[in-house]
């Protein structure tokens, strides 16, 4: 796991930590393994931060959906940043990718939908991060995303 002076980045076996107000930015080549790492990481420092435990698990459900749409997308090992901060009103999720040309799109699968094995990720983002956004950056697409706080938590 990751030890981090809160000052301070630095490179880590699996990329480069730069530590955020709240939070933190985490350049790696995305993977399976490294979205297990990733989640602790967010997990642990969104607790640290004193946001609530539902906030922590909507965040890393929108977390992991934009991470796996970035591996579904470009491949196995394609180089992304994830930002995660929580601020005031929420936490800021962003997950940026080199592919400035290939836009997530939702699949217009209900998600109570039984039968469905797939296309219910973007839809739970629209749920959990109302206005999300695709920001195109010079080098690729950042997906920008604001969870708000659940009903009577708050990050402290």
């Amino acid at each position: 796991m990751f030890v981090l002076s809160p000052q301070q980045a630095a490179p880590v076996s699996d990329g480069y930590l730069r530590p955020l107000p709240g939070g933190f930015s985490l350049y790696i080549n995305a993977s399976a393994e490294r979205l297990r790492m990733v989640r602790a990481l967010a997990a642990r420092t969104l607790r640290e931060a004193g946001a609530d435990a539902e906030t922590r698990e909507n965040v890393l459900l929108v977390a992991s959906e934009l991470i796996g749409n970035c591996v579904r997308v470009c491949g196995d090992g394609v180089p992304v940043v994830i930002d995660i901060e929580a601020g005031l009103a929420g936490v800021w999720v962003r997950v940026h990718d080199p592919e400035a040309d290939r836009l997530p799109r939702p699949a217009h699968v209900a998600l109570d939908d039984p039968e469905a094995e797939s296309g219910r990720g973007l839809g739970l983002v629209d749920l959990l991060a109302p206005g999300w956004r695709v920001v195109a950056t010079p080098l690729g697409k950042q997906i920008v995303c604001h969870l708000p706080y659940a009903r009577g938590g708050r990050c402290v």
